[in-house]
């Protein structure tokens, strides 16, 4: 931190100085000898006006720059600020271009010293971060960031976060900063001359080694915490169950500094132990505040102890997994009697190959997004103790890289040095010592095939999220197709010309010398990867176009799910499968030619080099992928079969949005055949199981058996009559005797009311996302809430936890969420004040999936309705509502758009399956007024 660095930011009229934009806002903080030692700020008057979302944005306007200096003015003083340092920024190539564009007008030369941009770094430096906004980076180092989009607070923080990374980078091993100075070169700013300075000040001075790395083969990894001390020698009166209330209460209130007792967290216990111990498979429906991941844990530690089984425990969401791994865990550790061993497994390709990585530092002329990722990666291994990718933040282009590195089962005898270190195989013999497994629901269920089987054998499991199991069993055995993946994964192969894989192949079948006489010329070889690339597009287009004509009147919709189907179409359909037929040999044909070259190499395999296998395993990898792309085509589009086909698109874009789908309609069979009746005890629980008090709709959907099946309803502590209001207006019109943009200005118009009078802290949920959009469009035209941060599934950028984090985050907000948000987001106490639903959580009849569920259930002499839509939306209800009281001191309004619930038979279901609260009808002032006292 020898160097003079000086942190600019500007707010600008626009974002291209070429057309006229100009500097509205100019601020710079000095730093000098690792300190800020000068700041500098000034409005700058553009001669312009602003335009409106720059005033948004910024909260500057004409007036405020009125009496501003103009650039001209400033410029010496920026000139000299600039002398002899290196410019920081956040997204340094847009501020940048801004300032050289203004000292060239103001007759300056203009800035041409290094540069370096924090966004770059932090990416690097921080490479498991949610994202690298300045706001996300500053609420994750906890900056104070008071006032985003002004530039004198945006430069202060810029200038805070630049010193932290600096300091984490200069904490690096010095062979981790020599591996990401030799791949700086490609960044868009000069980091590799400030990593040069850092290493060269700690060869001046002397390494200070980090204990708990080490290094292994020319990369710094963190040291592999050795496993938990075997408990096999313990008494085992230890692991005895069941135990008594109180010493329940004893061991739970270890755990926490205030425990309330929980009458129906022990009787979930007693459950969970009963049902393995009994054999039997359960369903456990156990209401929010119960506390059931505790309920459960506790008694699957003392069975697996007692009996010397392994127990899985699955999850559907990854934030559940981590909530068990990082808070559920620990505390059971705290509180057990006994030590219990405990993993958290997944797939294979979630895991890196620590040789297939070291490999790949070797080859050059990457693009800038494998350059970054690889830096990314240097640094993430001398942190991760996993080896998941899961907590790599990559781009698209990362992800590409992450396939040439990922784990996988290796054909040529890859390094054995490797192993000793190997991610993949330490969690697979973690897991076969382990007690528990935390896993998810598609691991559990690809157990079901022998060759993809990855979890040790196990006769017991909990499956946590229960409701999912069967949609991701349906998944499971069903397949999808869409073009962006296929895309990416024959871009792979490329021609001869583009040094991909297909060159990669042919130089080591060249370097071997051996006979060609049987190969395929690079020519032909050219051709046909040519024609497949032609025919996958043709094949794309043909799908849309099928989706187009077979879709009803889409009424401005942007997005359709259309079934296909072999028995219509007319043309479209034929052509289509007559492309899917020419796809599918071309896929076998580049499948022949890529096989022929391997066979000649595996018979002069002893030549090969390291870096020759790891490229053979990218192109055996690339070769199965082939197989699994024309099966799927086949599958499709060829073979017969009873599955529900359909084409999901986005007509503004249709090549790019295009998927299809094929699923099994019932999966009951399958998953009580494959898994139910191959286990002894599986308990499947969650807070939403039963409509109306029964679990016979769950029990069906799965393939279990009602007379063998044992179930527990365990209702929430809370009290809800005291702590929510159920609000219905009545002033609203009825959703299917309108238009969807008559209905969505009604509602719009109602979001306003009930959002100033909450002061904002409102979900609303809605089931399409067209009408999401559409309201969240009109709400922000309307101006009435611009003080309000707006939220939006699918407009607003990040995942589910980042839009829900943003939201917690803003004193007045709004969100606003499509399907994934009805169920599984936690915000507790006053963040969250207000749900609305804004429509009954119907799937659309014309749904593939539930058209040919009732197809078949009508074909069957039952009734649809009451059999699978009403159920399946009564369930998602019961979701939504979970969304609101997540503790006993949260209170909340619940409003209900939709009329239906109180004007129809069908109604009752939905008000019978949520607990008992106060519901008040009336019109938007009148309930605004019972919200007013309520709140």
């Amino acid at each position: 931190m020898l160097n003079k660095f000086v942190v600019v930011d500007l707010e600008t009229t626009g974002n291209n100085p070429k057309k006229g934009d100009k500097i509205i806002q100019f601020a710079a903080v000095v730093i000098e000898d690792g300190k800020i030692t000068e700041s500098f700020s000034s409005l700058i008057n553009p001669k312009r006006s602003i335009p409106a979302f720059i005033e948004e944005l910024t909260g500057l306007e004409d007036g405020m720059v009125k009496d501003a200096p103009l650039f001209t003015e400033i410029a010496p003083k920026v000139i000299a600020l600039l002398e002899g340092a290196y410019f920081v920024a956040h997204n340094v190539l847009f501020d940048l271009s801004f300032l050289q564009e203004e000292l060239i007008q103001a007759g300056f030369e203009g800035f041409y010293g290094s540069v370096l941009d924090t966004v770059e770094m932090a990416r690097i430096i921080f490479p498991t971060a949610d994202g690298y906004k300045l706001s996300d980076l500053a609420f994750r180092e906890d900056l104070n960031h008071d006032r985003p989009h002004q530039a004198d607070s945006d430069a202060q923080v810029t200038a805070e976060l630049f010193l932290i990374l600096v300091n984490r980078l200069s904490q690096l091993p010095k062979m981790t900063l020599r591996q990401l100075s030799q791949l700086s070169g490609g960044l868009k700013s000069d980091l590799q001359q400030l990593i040069d300075e850092i290493i060269l000040e700690i060869d001046q001075s002397s390494e200070t080694w980090d204990e708990s790395l080490e290094m292994y083969n020319t990369i710094a990894l963190k040291k592999f915490a050795s496993s938990p001390t075997s408990t096999s020698g313990q008494n085992d009166e230890h692991f005895h169950y069941p135990i008594s209330e109180e010493d329940k209460i004893d061991m739970v209130t270890k755990g926490f500094s205030s425990y309330e007792k929980r009458m129906g967290q022990f009787q979930m216990m007693d459950g969970v132990y009963e049902a393995f111990m009994s054999g039997k498979h359960t369903l456990i429906e156990a209401g929010t505040g119960v506390g059931k991941s505790l309920a459960y844990l506790l008694p699957v530690a003392y069975f697996a102890k007692q009996n010397k089984l392994r127990v899985i425990v699955s999850t559907h969401t990854i934030q559940l997994q981590e909530q068990l791994i990082h808070n559920e865990i620990p505390l059971l550790a705290k509180i057990l009697p006994f030590e219990v061993k405990t993993v958290l497994l997944k797939g294979r390709n979630h895991y890196i190959s620590l040789e297939k990585f070291a490999l790949s530092l070797l080859e050059e002329n990457d693009n800038y997004d494998t350059t970054l990722t690889k830096m990314q990666i240097l640094v993430w291994l001398t942190e991760t103790k996993t080896g998941d990718r899961d907590e790599l933040n990559l781009s698209s282009g990362g992800n590409l890289f992450w396939n040439k590195i990922k784990n996988e089962q290796t054909i040529f005898a890859m390094n054995k040095v490797w192993q000793e270190k190997d991610f993949y195989l330490r969690a697979k013999n973690e897991a076969h010592q382990a007690d528990i497994i935390i896993t998810n629901h598609s691991l559990l269920l690809s157990n079901l095939s022998a060759e993809t089987s990855f979890l040790p054998d196990f006769d017991y499991a909990i499956i946590d999220e229960g409701h999912h199991f069967e949609k991701v069993a349906s998944q499971y055995f069903g397949r999808s197709l869409d073009y962006l993946s296929t895309r990416l994964l024959l871009s792979q192969f490329g021609q001869y010309d583009q040094h991909l894989l297909f060159y990669e192949l042919d130089s080591i079948v060249e370097s071997i010398k051996s006979k060609k006489e049987n190969v395929t010329s690079p020519e032909k070889i050219n051709k046909l990867t040519s024609d497949l690339s032609y025919e996958m597009d043709e094949f794309f287009k043909l799908t849309a176009l099928y989706a187009k004509s077979n879709s009803a009147e889409r009424r401005g919709l942007n997005r359709a799910k259309v079934r296909f189907s072999h028995d219509k179409g007319g043309k479209e359909k034929n052509a289509l499968v007559h492309s899917a037929e020419r796809f599918a040999f071309l896929l076998k044909d580049l499948q022949t030619v890529i096989t022929a070259r391997l066979n000649v190499i595996k018979e002069n395999n002893n030549s090969l080099s390291s870096r020759h296998k790891g490229k053979l395993e990218e192109i055996i990898s690339f070769r199965n992928d082939l197989e699994d792309l024309r099966n799927t085509v086949q599958d499709c589009f060829i073979k017969e079969s009873n599955d529900v086909k359909w084409i999901e698109v986005d007509f503004r874009s249709q090549q790019n949005i295009t998927t299809f789908y094929a699923q099994p309609a019932f999966v009951a069979a399958s998953l009580k055949e494959k898994f139910f009746n191959c286990k002894k005890g599986i308990v499947l629980t969650s807070a939403t199981l039963t409509v109306n008090h029964s679990f016979d709709y769950m029990i069906k959907e799965i393939g279990l058996s009602k007379d063998t099946t044992l179930t527990m309803s365990i209702s929430s502590p809370f009290d809800y009559q005291s702590q929510v209001q159920l609000l219905i207006p009545e002033d609203l019109p009825e959703i299917n005797a309108t238009s969807l943009d008559d209905y969505v200005i009604a509602i719009t118009e109602h979001i306003i009311t009930i959002a100033e009078a909450t002061k904002g802290r409102m979900l609303i949920l809605f089931t399409a996302h067209d009408m999401l959009k559409k309201t969240y469009e009109l709400i922000k035209e309307s101006g009435f809430l611009n003080d309000y941060a707006i939220i939006a599934q699918g407009i607003t950028s990040g995942s589910r936890s980042r839009l829900t984090r943003n939201f917690q985050r803003y004193d007045k907000a709004i969100l606003l969420g499509t399907s994934s948000f009805w169920e599984g987001i936690d915000i507790p106490g006053e963040d969250l004040s207000c749900l609305i639903m804004v429509r009954l959580p119907f799937s659309p009849p014309d749904e593939p999936l539930t058209e040919a569920k009732c197809q078949v259930i009508k074909q069957k002499g039952g009734n649809a309705f009451t059999e699978y839509s009403l159920p399946e939306a009564v369930l998602r209800f019961k979701q939504g509502f979970g969304r609101l009281i997540r503790t006993e001191k949260d209170r909340g309004i619940m409003m209900v758009f939709d009329k239906r619930i109180i004007t129809t038979k069908y109604g009752k279901a939905f008000l019978q399956s949520i607990p008992s609260v106060p519901m008040k009808k009336g019109n938007i002032d009148e309930l605004v007024e019972i919200i007013d006292k309520w709140l």
